[in-house]
C-alpha cells in the first residue's frame, strides 16, 4: 500500500498556514462582518463545536485501540465507523475547519471565508483523498459500504 500523499504538509501545518493567513487579510483587508459585542459569543461556540468534533474523533480512534494517525495508515488496525464517524468521515477535519471559523469571526475577517474554502479544498486533495484510497485499499467492500452511508463532511 502506498500511503504517501501528493504533498507532505501535514494538518497541522496546514492549519497554521491557514491561521496566519487570516490574520494577514484581517490586516491588509479588515472588514468586519462581525457585530463586535457578539464575537466572543460566537467564537466560543464555534470552538466548542470544534473541540466537539476533534476530541469526539480521538477517542473513537481510542476506543478502536487503532491509530488515527494519517501518516500511519499502515497501522489501521480497523475501520472506524461508530460514534461521531456515523456522522462524517473527517470529524477532526471538520473541527479545524470550525476553529478556523472561530479565527475568522474573533478577527472580523470576512474574507478568512476564503481562506477557509482553499484549507478545505487542499485538505480534501492532499490529504482526506489519498487517506480514502489507502482505506479503500486496506478495507475494500466496508470502506466502500461505508462511503455509501456517510458523508466526507457534513
Amino acid at each position: 500500500m502506498d500511503n504517501s500523499f501528493e504533498l507532505k504538509i501535514n494538518p497541522p501545518v496546514q492549519m497554521l498556514i491557514s491561521i496566519l493567513l487570516i490574520f494577514a487579510t484581517s490586516q491588509l483587508l479588515p472588514l468586519s462582518t462581525t457585530l463586535l459585542e457578539y464575537k466572543w459569543l460566537i467564537s466560543s461556540i464555534f470552538i466548542s463545536i470544534s473541540l466537539i468534533f476533534i476530541l469526539a474523533g480521538l477517542l473513537s480512534f481510542h476506543f478502536a485501540k487503532t491509530t488515527g494517525n494519517p501518516d500511519k495508515l499502515e497501522s489501521v488496525s480497523s475501520l472506524v465507523t461508530s460514534g461521531i464517524y456515523h456522522i462524517t468521515r473527517n470529524p477532526m477535519y471538520v473541527g479545524l475547519i470550525f476553529l478556523l471559523l472561530a479565527w475568522g469571526v474573533w478577527l472580523g475577517s470576512f474574507f478568512s471565508v476564503v481562506v477557509i474554502v482553499i484549507f478545505q479544498q487542499y485538505t480534501a486533495r492532499f490529504q482526506i483523498i489519498p487517506e480514502e484510497r489507502a482505506l479503500s485499499e486496506l478495507f475494500p467492500e466496508q470502506y466502500h459500504d461505508y462511503c455509501k452511508k456517510v458523508r466526507r463532511w457534513l
